[in-house]
């Protein structure tokens, strides 16, 4: 059998983004695996040294599109630690909300992109008709559809009335029927399983000993959620239930995803009706002191961490961040071995993962 090196990328029709893989094959199955990434290292990193606090939660929203709003969130919960801040309960419920509309829209690409990349082009389009409800809502909420630009340090930069939060309410109504008939198509379309089922399989010891995180990690029986494990914002108040699947595959990936978008219906229901009145926000600029703290959310691929260190200058001394597709993408290693070039595609699509962020 002839063995051979396959180059794929940096631009290639899994991703947006550039990343290169070199493919070790024998026949059409794949015995090898190098990543050769760092084609769109921005100096993200650095610039955030050389701006303000506040300056810094415009540059750290636009370290990526989907997860957007985790970063500046996340980054804003490291300096609050940092300086001892307690924000508003109403900010905290808020936070949530539009953490959780995010991960919706989020979890719908990629539930969309799954089929696309096989062939399903009906099934993609319907996926991405009902994100683009999601869309509309971002843009009604909070005047953007992409970037939020909610968050900042010591609560939200929004609030929402009761005609937002019923408008909010029926957008969520109307999304739980075609949310369900995809998940029914998912489950049942012989072509997605014959696609999806059994490919990509990582096991439940490599997924630890790669430290996945994630849809990626709960696809394999790990059922570490940030959330849950160490709740931020108004976490603590709600009751999450992480989906889990115990296979591994493809087809997992796409159902862990599925079922959490569901929950994320679920969890900003239980907001808008527990949430308190209050202040959103610390109604002035708090100054950070020297010092140094870290913090962490679930973004929608995952565990999201951010350090900061600062000197007691308006200017920090480092910020420093580490994304899920960092670990994720290692374990591309364990998932495309013993699998057919054809299937190159849809594993890398399974792992949704976010170049922009990992690159910084």
């Amino acid at each position: 059998m002839s063995s051979y090196n396959i180059p794929i990328g940096p631009v290639h029709v899994v991703l947006e983004e550039p990343i290169y893989f070199k493919l070790q094959v024998e026949g059409e199955t794949v015995v090898g695996l190098d990543i050769n990434a760092g084609h769109v290292h921005r100096g993200i990193e650095f610039l955030t040294m050389q701006r303000n606090f506040y300056q810094n939660l415009t540059l750290t929203e636009r370290v990526c599109s989907l997860c957007s709003n985790n970063h500046p969130f996340t980054y804003c919960m490291a300096l609050e630690k940092l300086a001892g801040i307690e924000i508003p309960v109403r900010a905290e419920y808020l936070r949530t909300i539009a953490d959780e509309i995010k991960r919706i829209a989020s979890h719908l690409f990629n539930i969309g992109i799954i089929p696309h990349i096989i062939g399903f082009d009906s099934l993609f389009m319907h996926a991405m008709e009902v994100r683009e409800s999601m869309q509309d809502l971002k843009e009604s909420v909070f005047g953007n559809r992409m970037n939020l630009s909610v968050n900042t340090i010591g609560g939200v930069r929004y609030d929402i009335t009761d005609e937002q939060s019923k408008y909010i309410v029926k957008t969520l109504e109307n999304l739980k029927k075609p949310l369900a008939e995809i998940t029914q198509i998912c489950r049942t379309d012989a072509s997605i399983r014959r696609r999806t089922e059994g490919i990509g399989v990582l096991p439940k010891d490599k997924a630890i000993a790669y430290g996945v995180v994630g849809p990626v990690a709960r696809a394999s029986g790990l059922p570490y959620d940030v959330r849950v494990v160490n709740p931020y914002a108004a976490y603590d108040k709600l009751t999450v239930y992480p989906a889990v699947e115990q296979n591994g595959d493809v087809f997992s990936r796409l159902l862990v995803r599925l079922q959490e978008a569901a929950e994320s219906i679920r969890i900003i229901e239980q907001c808008l009706h527990d949430m308190p009145e209050g202040p959103t926000d610390l109604g002035y600029m708090p100054d950070i002191p020297a010092g140094e703290a870290i913090a962490k959310s679930e973004a929608p691929r995952g565990e999201l961490i951010y350090y900061a260190r600062t000197n007691g200058t308006p200017i920090p001394e480092r910020i420093k961040w580490r994304v899920p597709t960092y670990p994720n993408w290692a374990a591309l290693n364990v998932m495309m071995p013993g699998y057919k070039i054809a299937d190159i595609s849809v594993i890398i699509g399974s792992i949704d993962p976010c170049i922009s962020c990992t690159e910084r």
